[in-house]
């Protein structure tokens, strides 16, 4: 006979098959769609990131080689000055006749002065010449003006940078002149503008492409042109070039077509030139590594598997541990139960929690015993306190009582030899009397003080008048003796306590006004004790620099707030809640509620 299975079976049986399909469409939905946009998103995102990247790259590239290349332009200028000076040096006082030989002696030099070296006289009358004579002789006129400048200035350094062109090729030549000291000769050197150029920019790229360089003089005229971006009729209004003929370096962008250029400048010290570069910055942008960046799309399977892991590590052991911890931090601040509820997950997390809640019980077990401990230490302290107290009270205050009797009595000695003695002798007896005055002034602070002493070690108006006539007399004393305002402030229906109860409210409030005066850097402070009839509650507050409050109070010894640690042990031992509110540059606030 075959059963017939029951409705309630049958029930259980579709709400299972139906749940499955709606968590299905609802993890399609909610998880793995939206990630996926989300790495659709991520992968043509990197991809216009990474564009901009390199956008940025290559303009930071360009603009440091285009600031290299005007620097080395300028140090190669520098470099031949320094060359024809030592030249300059050594024709002083040589014969003209001995010139020619002067200079192939330098021969040397002819690969940095493709046109030539040469001296001259003030005159402009070329005395010797290294190469073409004609090409020297024509610039004769122009070296005997500026000789007289020179020597009229007293300048032993002259460049011309770009008012000399080669008289046969019209190419653009720069001339170094340096005055010999004793203002008799200069020593001229020409070299060509664009031979020198070409030396320093004709640099291709990796991939055997080259950028496009151009480098012009203060007029805005071309020197040297390399590659093949610019154009002579827009190189007036081309972008950088004002910039680099004003001193400024810099780079920019600039849409060419459907190409984007980017175009840095810098100037060319000492001689007053610029150097502008262009180059199209897609063109590093190969279409392989634009592939690359699509290479997130393969991860699509991959991603729906660790969703679906994702899922179930959630819910098998991300929440079951973060209850776990949650459960383990109320565990730290003392509520040994909390750690009892059961939290579920995985096995391994199930038996952490059973390992926890052993441990618990024995962490509440040695609290205890340690309490215990606790409480008969602070007893045996406070025993001790009473009998050093008596000690003082009875023995070294009765002493000191009786030494200031013995001065005021040797002061009434002192003061009948004074009448007796002559005039003459009237010094030495006043001092003896001035001397006995302060032994007497010191005994009474002294008895004064040990009288304090005794009532901290020994609070006797607690014993005798009770909590509230304590208190009262702490704050007064603290107000006297640290130079505090600490009011004190009682509502509610005053009543006896159990006399560990007092004793322990009393020692909490004397050593949170001793934190106060030590380290609150306070004005001022407050006591105040409440009565209910459910409750009692003691609040001390400061108006001081506060401090760094710990999360959970197991931290006090950990940071060193050993006094905090002991106040929360005698609140614990008359089974009182200690709360502590305090933040940096907002005060301290302590309750008691009991």
């Amino acid at each position: 006979m075959t059963l017939a299975p029951s409705p309630n079976r049958r029930r259980l049986t579709l709400s299972r098959f139906y749940g499955g399909r709606s968590l299905s469409v609802q993890l399609f939905l909610i998880t793995i769609l939206p990630l996926t946009a989300l790495l659709l998103a991520i992968t043509f995102g990197s991809l216009a990131l990474h564009q901009k990247a390199m956008r940025d790259l290559v303009g930071e590239r360009d603009a440091l080689a285009v600031r290299t290349a005007a620097a080395a332009i300028a140090g190669q200028v520098r470099q031949r000055a320094n060359a024809m000076r030592m030249l300059a040096l050594e024709a002083q006082g040589v014969e003209a006749s001995a010139l020619l030989n002067l200079l192939a002696s330098h021969d040397f030099l002819h690969a940095d002065f493709d046109v030539g070296l040469a001296f001259f006289d003030l005159s402009g009358k070329m005395e010797a010449a290294s190469r073409d004579l004609a090409v020297w002789g024509s610039f004769s006129p122009i070296i005997q003006a500026i000789g007289n400048e020179m020597v009229e200035s007293g300048d032993a350094l002259r460049i011309l940078p770009s008012q000399v062109n080669h008289p046969f090729s019209n190419q653009r030549l720069v001339v170094i002149l340096y005055l010999t000291p004793d203002d008799q000769r200069i020593a001229a050197g020409a070299f060509s503008a664009a031979s020198l150029a070409s030396s320093l920019l004709n640099v291709h790229t990796a991939d055997g492409r080259q950028s496009s360089f151009i480098l012009v003089d203060q007029e805005g005229k071309t020197i040297y042109r390399l590659g093949y971006l610019f154009s002579e009729e827009d190189l007036q209004r081309h972008a950088g070039l004002t910039e680099s003929l004003r001193g400024e370096s810099g780079v920019t962008f600039q849409r060419v077509g459907k190409s984007e250029h980017v175009i840095a400048y810098s100037p060319v010290e000492t001689l007053g030139w610029g150097l502008i570069s262009e180059e199209a910055w897609e063109m590093l942008d190969t279409p392989l590594l634009r592939a690359t960046q699509a290479a997130p799309l393969v991860l699509v399977p991959a991603l729906l598997l660790a969703v679906i892991a994702l899922w179930f590590a959630a819910r098998q052991i991300i929440r079951p541990l973060q209850e776990l911890e949650t459960k383990a931090a109320q565990l730290a601040a003392g509520d040994f139960y909390s750690i009892t509820t059961p939290v579920g997950g995985i096995a391994e997390i199930r038996h952490l929690q059973n390992e926890m809640i052993q441990m618990a019980q024995q962490v509440k077990a040695a609290q205890q015993s340690l309490h215990h401990y606790i409480g008969a230490i602070t007893s045996a302290q406070e025993d001790e306190r009473r009998r050093l107290a008596r000690e003082l009270h009875d023995d070294t205050i009765q002493a000191l009582i009786a030494l200031k009797q013995r001065v005021q009595i040797a002061r009434l000695r002192s003061s009948v030899e004074r009448s007796t003695q002559d005039r003459a002798e009237e010094s030495a007896p006043q001092d003896s009397f001035q001397s006995f005055a302060e032994i007497a002034d010191l005994t009474e602070q002294t008895i004064e003080n040990l009288r304090r002493l005794t009532r901290a070690l020994r609070p006797i108006y607690l014993e005798e008048l009770g909590l509230v006539a304590a208190l009262k007399m702490l704050a007064q004393e603290t107000s006297q003796v640290a130079g505090l305002r600490v009011s004190f402030n009682c509502q509610g229906d005053e009543r006896r306590l159990d006399a560990p109860v007092e004793l322990a409210l009393y020692r909490i409030a004397q050593e949170a006004l001793n934190n106060v005066a030590r380290h609150a850097q306070a004005a001022s402070a407050s006591v105040n004790l409440t009565f209910t009839p459910q409750s009692i509650r003691l609040v001390v507050e400061d108006d001081g620099v506060g401090f760094r409050l710990p999360h959970n109070p197991s931290e006090f010894a950990a940071v060193g707030h050993y006094g905090l640690l002991g106040l929360q042990e005698r609140a614990e031992l008359i089974g009182a809640k200690l709360k502590i509110e305090s933040a940096p540059g907002q005060g301290t606030r302590l309750e008691i509620n009991l």
